[in-house]
């Protein structure tokens, strides 16, 4: 009672000291720029405002016009010029501050290490000294300063931190205020220039400055903070005679033994306590039994549905695994039990826990004892722990006594030395195909068969000669040694396979959902693969137009589904968490459904129906369900962008198209029209005067240009008509030669006297395009080349296959374009000269082809022909051919 009255009496006065003596302010942050002196300076003018006393001792504005804008008003004090290494610096005056007073004085840069010539060293002495004299301080200070957090700081960031401030230092603080911000802001501001000058900017994003440094500093600035402010109320609960706990990090370990569950629970008590996540791990090492596993999914069940995170990690060194783990998701206390822990492995120093605490510097280490079993799990060998241990332990006497009965066979030919391989064949042969402790016992029992029955004296376990002696034993070391690591190597089989057939679903999965172009051939992949996977119905759910959750694609196809499987679907959802059955969400249903999407974005839901009298999935197939769900939902927020990127990319080509069409409209249809209009006045005015071949030239004049301003106005209308404002792809399964025979003839009739030459492939070559677009096309090319192309030299059509891509080269005889220019006459309203685009025409024909074609994924080239001319190649992507199962 004496000693709690004294705690509570420090703890009194400790308050009253805190309440007349501290006078620090700290300003923390994780890093620079997260605006630590813009707090302070805003701090100070509230305090300004109020009446009191501020002076600015040393601000560090960092050329930073928001933040110096703060400092107009404030008394600042003149800095103390030092000479060193022939420059001149700006220090902080201590002896004006003290001699000036103020009731605030701001002194930023709390680590900064003084030039010679100072008073103190480190400008946290002057702090600490103007804080004796009664003044209060406001400073900053970055979280990676603080002396304590020195190491972890290196560890996290690779720098080595020099300039620091004793942590004893910062508990003379009475507040201290974090000043944070989301390291993608950071980062922005740094790339702005707003932290550091471009060129050490750049070199700060490359190194101190990446996302995983400045989450870890952030978490590391929170912690400091909160157990700052944990540090103050459990004073003033002191004080009160009350009491306040602790705030960690929680994980513990599990291995599959009957106190798995307590330890969980125990640890959930423990995180509740101190507010802090916590996380269950078993690493399985392969070989294990039956038993054992469906406790470590007990163990888990319990943990999820607790709260925790459970998690199986695959290895065969467990104190490696679990400080790998602890190390990558930040953890500061393990927890485990000391049930397994085995006499002699604690005497050589190879038990878990002491390879956790040598190992395990930066991190709190808990170990839960449980008496009970720990007296059960001290028994050596236990044959009646169920049939399948008394069929291991029969398994291994029955090899035992065959190789007894083929060391005496041998007896007469082999040596004694010789014959131990026998026994040593044996313990192998049960060692890969049991336990380890049934090896041991197998290694026990030849040892002794070969010590009595063939160690010189025989049938009895004396032996005789010295180097006999040494044999037997090196056979037992040898026996058991091979027997461990051949139980080993057993186990790790067992995991490589059980992790052989996860990556074989997965790639299978990946491999078929790479082929699916759309959300709804990525749900129908999904269902089937869950499907045949899982051995399960599979169902997967997405929005309709309505909004309501409907099944999008199932196997079988007569999935039905109730209404709490619905009801737990619009849950899961809802809020991207597993509903349903083995869940305590609506867990009446009689699916398990999982959430679709990533990042927040919402896909729908996968339902799973186990057989009804099934428990629930072992950990390993529950852990491949979810990776694959997993997997759906990222297939499906790739088809999402990969519709919106085409969506983009198509709308971007109709606004180019439809801009070059409108302004068409205006610039080169006028040109026929006038022509059409003057020929049709000279008409109507000098009819009966006009010659009848004047007459026929102004009519044959009128008729061509009006077949012009038709073919203008065909363009307009074939782009007007797909789609009003958007270029709709409405695509079909069409042979390559149909469409080129089409616009061949279509050519023909406007061209008559142009002969043509077309070289199609032998075999049919199928495309999935729109075959109007890919039509209008090749027509505007084939009208370009016969314009141009001389009367006796025809327009050959070659159409070829070429490493996945299907090529049509249109080749005309004509005066060719120059090579500087073969890329414009693609550009609208360009033309040259002598060329295929000669004076006449809108120059937006190939313009309005390279459109149709770049919608289709393809491209549009002008190339120099053999012997002269132009080719224009169509270069259109091939796609698998269609899926004709039914």
């Amino acid at each position: 009672m004496a000693d709690a009255r004294d705690i509570r009496a420090d703890a009194l006065l400790n308050e009253m000291k805190d309440s007349d003596g501290q006078r620090l302010k700290v300003f923390l942050g994780a890093a620079p720029g997260v605006g630590k002196t813009f707090a302070m300076l805003s701090a100070a003018r509230d305090l300004r405002r109020q009446g009191i006393d501020v002076v600015a001792g040393l601000v560090e504005t960092h050329g930073r016009a928001d933040t110096a804008a703060l400092l107009e008003g404030i008394e600042v004090l003149p800095p103390r010029i030092v000479r060193y290494a022939g420059r001149e610096f700006s220090e902080f005056d201590l002896e004006a501050a003290l001699a000036r007073k103020p009731a605030v004085l701001l002194v930023d840069e709390l680590a900064h290490t003084n030039l010679p010539g100072g008073r103190h060293e480190r400008r946290w002495q002057d702090i600490a000294e103007l804080l004796d004299a009664g003044i209060e301080v406001y400073t900053a200070l970055n979280v990676q300063h603080l002396e304590s957090l020195n190491d972890q700081v290196r560890r996290i960031t690779g720098v080595a931190v020099r300039e620091t401030v004793p942590d004893a230092f910062l508990d003379r603080a009475r507040d201290i205020v974090l000043v944070d911000l989301p390291p993608r802001e950071l980062i922005g501001r740094l790339q702005q220039g707003k932290v550091y000058v471009p060129e050490t900017a750049a070199v700060a994003l490359d190194a101190f400055f990446s996302p995983t440094n400045l989450a870890a500093l952030r978490e590391l600035a929170v912690e400091t903070v909160a157990a700052h402010v944990e540090s103050d109320l459990r004073g003033h609960m002191l004080a009160r005679g009350g009491a306040m706990p602790v705030r960690r990090r929680v994980m513990v370990a599990i291995d599959g033994a009957a106190q798995s569950e307590y330890l969980v629970r125990i640890t959930r008590r423990i995180a509740e306590r101190r507010g802090a996540p916590w996380s269950v791990l078993f690493v399985d090492r392969g070989g294990v039994d039956g038993e054992r596993r469906e406790r470590v999914d007990a163990a888990m069940r319990v943990a999820r549905r607790l709260g925790g995170e459970a998690v199986i990690l695959r290895g065969h060194a467990v104190a490696d695994e679990l400080l790998a783990w602890a190390d990558r998701e930040g953890v500061g206390q393990i927890i485990v039990g000391r049930t397994r822990e085995r006499p002699i492995a604690r005497r050589l120093g190879y038990s878990l826990t002491q390879q956790l605490l040598r190992r395990g510097a930066h991190l709190e280490l808990t170990i839960v004892a449980t008496p009970v079993e720990r007296a059960k799990a001290r028994r050596r060998l236990r044959f009646a722990d169920g049939n399948g241990s008394r069929r291991e332990y029969a398994f291994a006497t029955a090899a035992t006594t065959v190789a007894m009965a083929l060391s005496f066979v041998a007896d007469r030919f082999l040596s004694v030395a010789n014959l131990s391989l026998i026994f040593l064949t044996a313990v192998l042969f049960v060692a890969v195909r049991t336990r380890m402790a049934v090896a041991v016992f197998t290694a026990l029992l030849c040892f002794l068969g070969y010590n009595f029955f063939f160690a010189p004296p025989r049938y009895t376990l004396v032996i005789a000669n010295a180097d006999d002696v040494l044999a037997v034993v090196l056979f037992l070391v040898a026996a058991l040694v091979c027997s461990r690591l051949a139980t080993r190597l057993a186990g790790q089989v067992t995991s490589l396979r059980a992790a052989q057939v996860r990556a074989r679903a997965l790639v299978a999965l990946g491999q078929q959902l790479a082929t699916s172009a759309d959300a709804d051939g990525v749900r129908a992949v999904a269902a089937r693969v869950l499907a045949r996977t899982l051995d399960i119905d599979v169902a997967v759910l997405a929005r309709d137009a309505s909004g309501d959750l409907a099944i999008a694609a199932s196997v079988p196809d007569t999935f039905a589904l109730s209404t709490q499987d619905l009801a737990a679907a619009d849950w899961s959802e809802t809020h991207a968490e597993p509903a349903g059955r083995y869940t305590d969400t609506l867990n009446g249903a009689a699916c398990w459904v999982l959430p679709l999407g990533t990042d927040g974005r919402r896909a729908g839901v996968v339902a799973l129906r186990f057989p009804s009298g099934q428990r629930e999935p072992d950990a390993d197939r529950r852990g491949l369900a979810l990776a694959m769900v997993q997997d759906v939902g990222q297939a499906l927020d790739r088809a999402r962008l990969a519709t919106e990127l085409e969506s983009a990319r198509v709308q971007g080509e109709t606004e180019r198209l439809r801009n070059a069409l409108l302004s068409s409209v205006s610039h080169d249809l006028r040109s026929p029209l006038a022509s059409m209009i003057g020929a049709a006045g000279t008409l109507l005015s000098y009819d009966t005067q006009l010659p009848d071949n004047e007459r026929l030239e102004l009519l044959q004049a009128i008729l061509g240009e009006g077949q012009r301003l038709d073919r203008y106005i065909q363009n307009l209308l074939d782009m007007t008509r797909l789609g009003h404002g958007t270029l709709k792809l409405n695509r079909d399964w069409v042979d390559a030669g149909e469409i080129v025979v089409a616009a061949v003839g279509r050519m023909r009739k406007l061209f008559p006297d142009v002969r043509v030459d077309v070289h199609l492939p032998k075999d049919t070559v199928l495309l999935h395009v729109h075959p109007a677009l890919i039509e209008q096309a090749l027509f505007n090319i084939l009208e370009n080349a016969a314009r141009f192309s001389p009367a006796e030299e025809p327009v050959r059509v070659i159409v070829r296959t070429e490493a996945g891509r299907l090529l049509v080269d249109v080749i005309d005889r004509g005066p060719g374009i120059p090579e500087d220019e073969r890329a414009r006459i693609f550009d609208m309203f360009y033309s040259v000269s002598r060329g295929d685009r000669g004076g006449q025409g809108t120059g937006l024909g190939l313009a309005i082809c390279r459109g149709m074609i770049g919608a289709h994924g393809g491209g549009v080239e002008a190339l120099p022909s053999p012997g002269g001319g132009t080719t224009i190649r169509i270069s259109l992507p091939l796609p698998p051919p269609p899926d004709d199962r039914p």
